[in-house]
């Protein structure tokens, strides 16, 4: 089919291409072989994208090729038919093989979205449906997905029909139904025991954190006698600096968890979690706060995409 749509296409354009300030009865008559509504819509579609601009002489309308677009007629047949079509990507940018290569944490939402949706349409991929949902339902609302309508959704997204649609919502309901059972699954206690503990936790609780995030964030997890985590906190964003982590505000939460010890947590976005000299000296004003109001500060743990580190670990 995409075949047949691009031979059409290049044999009503290398027909017109040649043509300067031409008719739309004018550029039917040199493709006589094509339908003529159908040369009526693909020159309304080149107008549209810039390649054909429209004139008047004589009170009547013409077309003229708009000679110094970037986009050549060969580069807008390609687009018309693949788009971003999936196939037409390398196979290792493709969302379903980066799942099976890197697991589904590292993939975005967009992402996602993309492999539930499986197919797109005409002039717009599933890869590109995916991102304009992701778009309207972005990470603090994306839970708000699972109550959108069809129609809801197609106003977003043409790609949107009956079976993507229903495959978007199992997707959603089979992660919720698994998420209640991990919930409701006794679980041994967890005990952050030394930085290899206290990575491994903070890279797998703030794994979204360490992967999509695009500006720094502060959190705490607050720990019980047993090193047990309790809760986790988030304190500041924006880029780590002294003056605006202060200590109230991170012990205040600890003190209201009845915490024995914390965990420190940031993030890269950069994807190198070296310690700065300002993370270190971030760190060694609330150890020194939380000697004195007998909270430890356990470790202070960077994440990024591919690793976490322990800033504790190179003081």
């Amino acid at each position: 089919m995409s075949d047949e749509r691009k031979q059409k296409l290049t044999a009503i354009l290398y027909a017109i291409r040649e043509l300067d300030d031409f008719s739309s009865e004018g550029a039917k008559q040199v493709c006589r072989n094509a339908k003529a509504a159908y040369v009526t819509k693909v020159l309304n579609l080149l107008a549209r994208d810039g390649l054909l601009c429209r004139v008047e002489r004589d009170k009547q309308d013409f077309f003229r090729w708009v000679r110094d677009t970037s986009c050549t007629p060969e580069n807008w047949i390609e687009n018309q038919v693949y788009g971003e079509q999936i196939k037409q990507s390398p196979e290792q940018d493709r969302p379903r093989e980066q799942l099976l290569r890197d697991g589904p944490a590292k993939l975005t939402d967009a992402q996602l979205i993309a492999i539930l949706i499986r197919v797109g349409i005409v002039g717009e991929s599933a890869i590109q449906a995916g991102r304009k949902l992701s778009n309207r339902f972005p990470e603090d609302r994306i839970a708000a997905l699972a109550d959108a309508s069809l129609p809801e959704l197609r106003n977003i997204s043409k790609t949107i029909r009956k079976d993507s649609y229903a495959q978007v919502m199992a997707g959603i309901e089979l992660g919720r139904r698994i998420a209640v059972l991990k919930d409701h699954q006794p679980q041994p206690p967890e005990r952050i025991r030394g930085s290899d503990d206290a990575i491994r936790y903070c890279m797998r609780i703030f794994s979204r954190l360490a992967i999509d995030g695009k500006q720094e964030e502060f959190h705490i997890v607050t720990l019980d006698t047993q090193h047990g985590p309790i809760n986790s906190h988030r304190i500041t964003v924006g880029t780590l600096d002294a003056s605006l982590v202060h200590p109230r505000e991170v012990f205040r939460a600890a003190i209201r968890d009845s915490a024995s010890a914390i965990l420190l947590v940031h993030n890269h976005p950069s994807g190198d979690p070296t310690p700065s000299r300002e993370d270190k000296a971030v760190t060694d004003r609330l150890v020194q706060v939380g000697d004195l109001v007998g909270i430890r500060v356990l470790d202070h743990i960077i994440v990024a995409k591919e690793r976490g580190r322990s800033v504790m670990a190179e003081r």
